[in-house]
């Protein structure tokens, strides 16, 4: 089984997943609005919600019979603390070379 790191890094993966997520710059978005400009159908599109729903990147809310997405903040937090360990380890190599005589 995936680790949750695993399955945020291949969302991530995907092209148009990252362009989803540049739409979301405004906020809360519909559907529609981020199907907007892209080249696949808006059944594609849910599907790549839900592929982001589920590694926790992105929320979704009802509003009556429309339903609302965002960034799930929790998400990105966490994706972040795990790429934050690559870079603690980059400049602990650095400083150890710096250090080297």
């Amino acid at each position: 089984m995936k680790t949750y790191e695993q399955q945020q890094l291949d969302a991530l993966g995907d092209v148009t997943r990252r362009l989803l997520l540049s739409g979301f710059a405004v906020g809360l978005c519909r559907l529609a609005s981020l199907a907007r400009g892209l080249t696949v159908s808006r059944p594609a599109v849910s599907q790549h919600l839900r592929v982001l729903k589920e590694a926790k990147l992105v929320r979704d809310e009802a509003a009556g019979a429309r339903r609302y997405y965002s960034l799930d903040p929790k998400g990105f937090e966490a994706l972040r603390k795990y790429l934050d360990n690559f870079w603690g380890e980059a400049l602990e190599a650095f400083q150890a070379k710096v250090e080297e005589k």
